[in-house]
């Protein structure tokens, strides 16, 4: 049995993302799911000041210590104004201080939703360009538009984003237990 985080990129009490992210993780076979809430690893905005003075906050390293012992991720990734989302992009800023192989190398399915028709393809693009260098291993991709239209009393209502989601937790199972 394997153990995967799910995570959303946002900080919303009520965020699309995280229970985008949650259904996927869900879904996946044979694991244990860790849901991540950024709201319990609240950190101050990062800067070297804050950090020559005070050093890496405790829910920084503890993040690093839950990421360290998972097998992958399921990481649905918010857009504000076409980028990560503040909170998402500091606890990345603090992750890498500890470690610059944020993700360990571990692999990753990537995801993203909004309300638009676009369902945040820009931050999933991103991502996946810049995620290697943090030390993910992108699996797949998987981006839902039109989210309240798309998944409707937590399910995806289209048959076609359905199954292209289907395929790629299929590639990412593969991955997870190679």
């Amino acid at each position: 049995m394997k153990n995967i985080i799910a995570l959303g990129g946002s900080n919303s009490k009520n965020s699309i993302n995280k229970t985008l992210a949650v259904y996927t993780a869900n879904k996946v076979e044979n694991t244990t799911v860790q849901v991540v809430d950024l709201n319990e690893y609240e950190l101050p905005l990062y800067g070297v000041d804050f950090e020559t003075e005070h050093g890496i906050p405790e829910n920084a390293k503890q993040l690093n210590n839950l990421i360290t012992s998972t097998d992958g991720f399921v990481i649905a990734l918010a857009e504000h104004n076409g980028s990560y989302t503040a909170s998402f992009k500091n606890t990345l800023d603090w992750l890498s201080r500890i470690d610059m192989k944020v993700w360990k190398d571990k692999p990753m399915l990537l995801l993203a939703t909004s309300p638009g028709g676009r369902g945040g393809k820009t931050v999933l693009e991103s991502a996946k360009s810049y995620f290697p260098y943090l030390g993910g291993t992108v699996i797949a991709d998987f981006s839902l538009p039109n989210y309240y239209d798309s998944f409707v009393e937590n399910e995806i209502t289209n048959v076609e984003f359905k199954e292209e989601l289907s395929e790629k937790i299929q590639l990412f199972e593969q991955h997870l237990n190679s």
